[in-house]
Formats: C-alpha cells, sequence, structure tokens
C-alpha cells in the first residue's frame, strides 16, 4: 500500500465500488455519466487524456472507443484490475503516482478528467492545480454541489448506507469555491451538467432505468436540475 496523502480511489477502484453501478440501473446511471462527457469532449476532441483516479474504468471504454489515448493515474498498484483486459491489450496504459505530484510536465495532456475523487479528498485546492498544471486545453471533473439534495447527505448516513451497503461519507462544495479557485489557475467554467434532481440511492432503490430515466426527465425539463442538480460534471477550458 502506498504511503500518498490522498488515495480515494483505492476505494472506487475496488469489485466492492463497481457492485455499486451493476445491473441495470448502475448502467443507466453511468451512461448519463458517459454521454455528458463525451459530448463535452467532443467540441474540441484531445488527443491524449489524463483520467487521475480513473481506476474505476467508468469512463474507460468509451474513452477507447473513440480513439482517445488514454492514461489513467492509480494512488496503487490494486487501482488497475478493473480496467486489467483494457492495459493487457495495450488498449491504455497506467501509472501509480500521487495525485498531489503528478509525475508529468506541464500540459502534458490535451484534457484530465478525475470522476469520483473530488469528493472525497482533503487538499482540494493542491489537487485541482495540478489537475489544471498538466492539463494543455481542459479538465473535466465531478463534484457533488451543497446546493442540492446531497447537501443534507451527513444527516442520512445511516440511511443511506443501510440501502447502499457500502457507501461513504463525501465533501459537497459551494460551486463558486470551485470556479473561482479554476479562475485563479486561468480556467474558466465552459460546459456543465447536473446529472440528477433525485439522489442516486433513490434511483438504486426504485431499480427501474425507465422510471428513473423518465422521473429524470421531467424534472430537468422544469428547470429543476438545472439549479439543483448533483454531482454536476464540469468542464474547465484553459483561456
Amino acid at each position: 500500500m502506498t504511503n500518498f496523502p490522498e488515495v480515494a480511489d483505492i476505494e472506487t477502484a475496488s469489485e466492492d465500488y463497481a457492485a455499486r453501478f451493476s445491473g441495470a440501473i448502475g448502467s443507466w446511471l453511468l451512461q448519463v455519466q458517459t454521454i455528458a462527457t463525451l459530448k463535452m469532449l467532443e467540441t474540441d476532441p484531445p488527443h491524449t487524456i489524463l483520467d487521475v483516479g480513473g481506476g474505476h474504468g467508468q469512463l474507460t471504454k468509451p474513452l477507447i472507443d473513440r480513439d482517445y489515448q488514454v492514461e489513467i493515474v492509480g494512488s496503487d498498484v490494486s487501482c488497475k484490475q478493473q480496467i486489467k483486459s483494457y492495459l493487457d491489450q495495450n488498449l491504455c496504459s497506467f501509472q501509480v503516482a500521487n495525485v498531489l505530484a503528478l509525475p508529468y510536465p506541464d500540459q502534458a495532456f490535451d484534457v484530465v478528467i478525475s470522476y469520483r475523487f473530488l469528493a472525497h479528498v482533503s487538499q482540494w485546492q493542491v489537487f485541482l492545480s495540478e489537475l489544471a498544471r498538466v492539463a494543455k486545453k481542459a479538465v473535466i471533473i465531478d463534484y457533488p454541489t451543497q446546493r442540492s439534495v446531497n447537501a443534507i447527505a451527513p444527516y442520512l448516513f445511516r440511511v443511506k448506507k443501510g440501502i447502499e451497503g457500502n457507501t461513504r461519507p463525501f465533501t459537497c462544495y459551494q460551486e463558486s469555491e470551485i470556479l473561482n479557485y479554476f479562475q485563479s489557475l486561468g480556467l474558466t467554467l465552459s460546459a456543465r451538467y447536473p446529472q440528477f434532481l433525485m439522489p442516486m440511492v433513490v434511483h438504486r432503490t426504485l431499480k427501474s432505468p425507465k422510471i428513473s430515466s423518465a422521473l429524470e426527465q421531467s424534472l430537468r425539463l422544469s428547470g429543476l436540475t438545472h439549479f439543483w442538480g448533483s454531482p454536476v460534471i464540469a468542464k474547465f477550458s484553459k483561456v
């Protein structure tokens, strides 16, 4: 086990975490994330992508299928288990590294992506600075916001854990904090997509992609998701 200061991806790259996105409802949740991400990438297609903490493999195949050159950073060698089949076929690459001191020169990758990580980071400014440093064009991240139902998650943690079994606490952010910090690094918000108005635990409880999709679509059309949806996928582009 490594002794890096931020290692949240060790859990998100585990079999236990992958089980949270199993079955039809799990596939639907990931499909929403994938469609939003690919749309953001299509506006200025990159050649190289660094996926920091992407050992969960949630975006690996979609990125490979679009012929992007993908490298994944993990905090431990165990973080490559979910993407082993792609590594064995030389479809992407993997490196163990400290996410607060990435072993790459400035602007080494066209786009840097990091999902399922920021919500569990304590040194978030250092983390975002590193993502921005090694990105040539843009950084795409996801994060839960305080302006959402997720803000009361700490008070409902026992209930949520009882339903999901393997959940963990996470940090909700004031979006202005993230936007202002990226702006101080020379990046501006160029795309934003709040994924769900209802917490994902609700959709896992419903166990029906058809019902969840219809519910979220109606809420999105009402405009509520734009203001209150979470987690948010956001793209920050270099000026």
